[in-house]
This record gives structure tokens, sequence and C-alpha cells, in this order.
């Protein structure tokens, strides 16, 4: 053995990675998104008049804006990019929806929010195609992005028709978001499955593998390796 094969050998067997056990931040953020996409489709559907623009964007911004913001920290702190990720391009894209939705008169369009939405839409695709082994997951971030895409559409053309499918489009997204912030929420809980979240790959096994197979890659994890 060299010298610097044992000096190796030494700094290795010092070294330790240190694991912080934290909930799951998707249902906080899934619940968020539940009532911002509800909110919202309210106002394109007609449900509430225009006037009520004002007040809704208060309540979102408010209300789901810190909620994703949250959830995109501790997704991070979580080790899982996509939840880290996803919530924070939700947090930003809800946030400048309410911003221009305050500034601008009841029941205008804008035309700079419908193409920043439709960028946002795309943007979206990058966590929900990386979402694979969480297909519950996977589908709230891509309804998502095909919320935003249409919303900012209706936007750019100020047609009723474009904002009614992105209204209906948004009330799916409301559906699908409580259902996997369920399955989430329960299986953080109880430590199993109880209603079907699609996990599957390297993420079927998150409720029953060894901590040994949970840990074998954590050398190769942002924080742990040499460069991001």
């Amino acid at each position: 053995m060299t010298a610097d094969d044992s000096g190796t050998d030494r700094h290795l067997a010092i070294s330790r990675i240190v694991v912080r056990p934290v909930g799951t931040p998707l249902p906080l953020g899934f619940l968020g998104l539940l009532v911002a996409t509800t909110a919202f489709s309210s106002l394109q559907l007609g449900w509430i008049p225009p006037s009520e623009g004002h007040a809704v964007a208060l309540g979102v911004l408010a209300f789901t804006v810190p909620l994703q913001l949250v959830s995109s920290v501790f997704g991070f702190l979580a080790r899982d990019p996509v939840a880290g990720t996803g919530m924070g391009v939700l947090a930003g894209s809800w946030a400048a929806a309410c911003l221009v939705t305050l500034t601008s008169p009841p029941g205008a369009s804008s035309a700079g929010l419908g193409v920043l939405l439709v960028t946002a839409g795309v943007a979206m695709l990058v966590p929900a195609a990386a979402a694979v082994t969480k297909v519950a997951a996977a589908a709230v971030m891509g309804l998502s992005a095909v919320r935003f895409a249409l919303t900012g559409v209706a936007q750019i053309t100020a047609e009723p028709l474009w904002s009614t499918v992105a209204g209906v489009t948004g009330l799916v997204l409301a559906a699908v978001a409580l259902y996997a912030a369920l399955g989430f929420e329960l299986e953080d809980a109880r430590h199993r499955t109880l209603i079907p979240t699609g996990r599957r790959g390297a993420g079927s096994d998150t409720l029953s593998g060894t901590i040994e197979g949970e840990l074998a890659d954590v050398v190769h994890e942002a924080g742990v390796r040499k460069q991001l």
C-alpha cells in the first residue's frame, strides 16, 4: 500500500455523511396547488365575477405561494430534486399570475403574462419528466404544465373559449392534486401505501427497502459529491 493509498483510507475512515429524516413536502405543495388552481378556475369559468379577481390573487399569494416555497426548500433538503424544482417553479408561476392580476383591471388579459405562463408550462415539463418513479407526482406536474400553457394562450388571445378550456383543465388538476396529496400524506403517516400513487422502478421499494439500499448512492448526490 502506498502512502497516498493509506492517506485516502484514513480519510474515508473518518468521513461521515449525515442524513436527517424529513417529512415529504409534496402533500403541502399539492394542497396549495389545489387552492390556487380552483380559485383561478372559478374566475375563468365565470363562477365568480371578474371583480373578485383581486381577492383571489391576494388569497393565492398569501396561501399557496408560501406553502409551495416551503415545499421547494424541504424538497431539496429531503434530497428530492423533482419536488424541489417542481414546487419552486409552481410558486414562482403563481406569484407572477397573482401580481399581474392585482395590478390589472378586473377581467383584463395580458399578453406578457401569457408568454410567461406558456414558458412556465414548458419549465414544468422538466420535473414532470424526471418524476417517472412517482406517477401521481408526474401527473400533477404534467397537468400543471398543461394548465399554465392553456392559461397563457387564453391571456395572449383573450378568447373566452381558451379561458374556459384552461378553467376546466384547472379543475381536473385540482382533483389529481388532491388525490396525490392524500396518497403521499397517508404513505408518510402510515409508512405503507394505502391508495395507489404509481410508485415504480427505483421508487417502488421506497417504503419497504433496506437502509443500505436507500443510502447506496448518497455519495453521488449534490452536497456530497465534489461538484453540482
